[in-house]
């Protein structure tokens, strides 16, 4: 299993199959914003991160453009970041609360962190065509975790997921139901999915998601889960 998972991530970093998408992930990375002028930015396609024994799968939607596409990890380095591993924490899911860069020390225990597009979207709005081309990489983390809970961070998430699982050949309800926060979806083989508001700074600073919201989904999740294996992460 860890093995599938280094060799996804491996195919995701050199990933150059969405034009618009490389253009703008390294435009942003030579650019960079100013508090962060002096550090090197990732620029490349974001690889999923955490317990590679994880029953829980978080989805979100794209790396953001001076966060994950700075640091290489997922939601590292910016407010969606500062919102999301404080409560992983507090589920004991994360080692610590906070997420600066890679080898910082934070150890994902349960869990594993992906998202529907690897690379920074301008305007954090990937194309159609570049969820299409993404969706593989899904496909595979899903087939390698086989994760007994998936946890969708927004509707983009939520409606990858879903197509993901009917890809795989998995009977989904039709009409494929609508994301909404909160929902909680039985799928054939025994996974559940959740759905959560997206934890970017849109949701979180206008109070549409707030960390009681997201604890009482996560709790869930975490249930759904069931108990976890034995601690192995990868920082």
């Amino acid at each position: 299993m860890r093995g599938d998972l280094a060799l996804i991530s491996a195919d995701v970093v050199r990933c150059r199959a969405c034009p618009r998408l490389v253009a703008w992930r390294e435009e942003v990375a030579r650019t960079k914003r100013r508090a962060y002028r002096d550090e090197t930015y990732w620029g490349k396609p974001v690889p999923g991160f955490g317990d590679p024994a994880a029953r829980l799968l978080v989805v979100g939607l794209a790396p953001g453009a001076h966060g994950s596409n700075r640091t290489g990890r997922m939601f590292t380095g910016d407010a969606s970041g500062d919102f999301l591993y404080p409560a992983l924490h507090r589920a004991g899911l994360a080692s610590r609360p906070t997420a600066e860069r890679p080898g910082d020390g934070l150890v994902l225990r349960g869990c594993f962190i992906t998202a529907a597009c690897r690379c920074a979207p301008p305007a954090n709005r990937p194309a159609p065509d570049e969820l299409d081309r993404c969706a593989p990489f899904l496909d595979r983390e899903l087939a390698a975790l086989r994760p007994r809970a998936v946890l969708a961070l927004g509707a983009v998430a939520w409606r990858s997921v879903l197509e993901a699982v009917a890809r795989a050949g998995a009977a989904v309800p039709r009409p494929r139901p609508a994301f909404a926060h909160g929902t909680e979806l039985a799928l054939e083989g025994g996974t559940t999915l959740l759905a959560s508001y997206h934890v970017s700074r849109q949701n979180t600073q206008t109070g549409r998601l707030t960390p009681a919201m997201f604890d009482a989904v996560l709790r869930r999740a975490r249930s759904a889960a069931g108990a976890r294996r034995p601690p192995r992460a990868t920082p």
